[in-house]
């Protein structure tokens, strides 16, 4: 990891434009400011190397998830359950701001946050990964690396990673003998839900939704919620040192979940569109 972390520089007259647009409730893109940025999701563009994958462009950031199920031994203290983690990659291609070498701490996070969003909504029901209690189950590794930053890495990845487990299969399996027998043909992944992520950032008093690069190092606090189809708050991470009023925050846990619904049509259409 490098000596002294690089972070973006927003120069003072986008500073500025930025501030003085939100004054009047938009923004340099022309966006509102609960408005998302173009949101393009394409499957199955790993085919041929993964159990399934998909690419999402939120704005000019760009992700790329990929799935690959494996067997492999279950834990010793949940011996009936399979295992599902999620890391996530920021790319030294992604931004000039990203060295080569080990993961800092924002990286880390986003790894963090998009594995939490997944585990803690019951995307996958974990017990039906099961092979052999106590001595086979399916691992299933979602690794999503980061083409382009240009911000809210957190829904981006989190959207890249739900469509391709949706997209994702693995092989079925026989028990003859009390002998595990794998077969070729494939049926799909257990999905249980599907978790939306939605990220709120603060700048001076104004609340906006999906920041670019710009508006997110700008900002004062940011806050990502992760809901799931029944509109059940699954996980929450707070970011920046500022922080949100009550108001702001019961104002947001709306917004949230209508926003998450629209995003969750988006995503179960891209799917429909990629089988």
């Amino acid at each position: 990891m490098p000596a002294v972390k690089k972070r973006r520089i927003v120069d003072s007259i986008t500073k500025e434009s930025i501030i003085s647009n939100l004054a009047n409730s938009t923004r340099l893109d022309e966006r509102g400011l609960l408005d998302y940025r173009n949101l393009e999701i394409e499957t199955k563009i790993l085919k041929d190397k993964t159990n399934g994958s998909a690419r999402v462009k939120l704005g000019e950031s760009e992700v790329w998830a990929g799935i690959k199920v494996e067997t492999a031994n279950p834990f010793p203290d949940t011996p009936a359950e399979g295992v599902m983690t999620c890391n996530a990659e920021r790319l030294p291609i992604s931004s000039q701001y990203i060295e080569p070498g080990p993961p800092d701490e924002d990286t880390i996070e986003l790894s963090r946050v998009s594995d939490r969003g997944i585990r803690e909504s019951g995307m996958i029901d974990v017990k039906e990964l099961c092979i052999k209690e106590g001595e086979r189950v399916y691992s299933v590794y979602v690794d999503v690396a980061v083409i382009n930053d240009d911000g809210n890495l957190f829904d981006a990845v989190a959207y890249a990673a739900t469509t391709a487990l949706l997209m994702s299969d693995m092989n079925k399996f026989t028990i003859e003998d009390d002998e595990i027998k794998m077969l070729d043909e494939k049926q799909p992944l257990p999905i249980k839900s599907v978790p939306v992520s939605t990220t709120f950032a603060k700048i001076g008093d104004k609340i906006i939704m999906d920041p670019n690069a710009d508006e997110e190092e700008m900002a004062t606090a940011r806050v990502t919620l992760v809901t799931d189809e029944n509109g059940k708050y699954v996980s929450a991470q707070k970011g920046k040192p500022g922080g949100f009023t009550f108001d702001e925050l019961r104002e947001i846990s709306v917004i949230s979940k209508e926003k998450g619904d629209e995003i969750r049509i988006k995503i179960r259409e891209a799917v429909k569109n990629g089988a």
